[in-house]
């Protein structure tokens, strides 16, 4: 999985990262997972959707690939609204899991680990880590309520 345009965070969420008028490139999976995790997976039908929504999301490619089951993205979308509650924080580490599990199907990682916690009101903080055959990778990838933005760091 060599050569993915790197996505990189910003003030408005992700954006195509330029170096020097060039598009830079990005072998280290981030552009994979930040795909992943913040592009939204079409809900499942029993999934209760956020107050007034009614839309389910989702990619409408995914309706094309063979066998309807591979889905783009992650439900993570669907906390929007939540609490903060020990059970939410659950639910956001299974989607991310469920999200990023792709990677260790077609065998770019051999383990997708998750954290998922709320370090301040309103905020939802996922650590994610990879393994790799050539050593780990991880990123602390945190989600602002309010803002409905994404952050990369601490």
């Amino acid at each position: 999985m060599a050569g993915d345009i790197l996505l990189a965070f910003g003030a408005l969420g992700t954006d195509l990262h330029l170096a020097g008028g060039d598009l830079m490139g990005d072998d280290s999976l981030l552009t994979a997972v930040v795909i992943s995790l913040f592009t939204n997976r079409l809900a499942e039908p029993g999934d209760e959707l956020p107050a007034g929504e009614t839309d389910r999301q989702g990619w409408w490619a995914d309706t094309t690939l063979p066998g309807g089951k591979d889905r783009i993205g992650s439900r993570l979308w669907l906390l929007k609204r939540e609490k903060q509650l020990p059970s939410v924080l659950a639910r956001a580490r299974e989607y991310a899991e469920e999200a990023l599990a792709w990677l260790v199907t077609e065998g770019h990682v051999l383990a997708v680990t998750v954290t998922a916690t709320a370090p301040a009101r309103g905020v939802l903080l996922l650590d994610v880590r990879l393994t790799r055959r050539q050593g780990d990778q991880a990123w602390k990838l945190k989600y602002d309520a309010a803002t409905e933005t994404y952050q990369l760091g601490e």
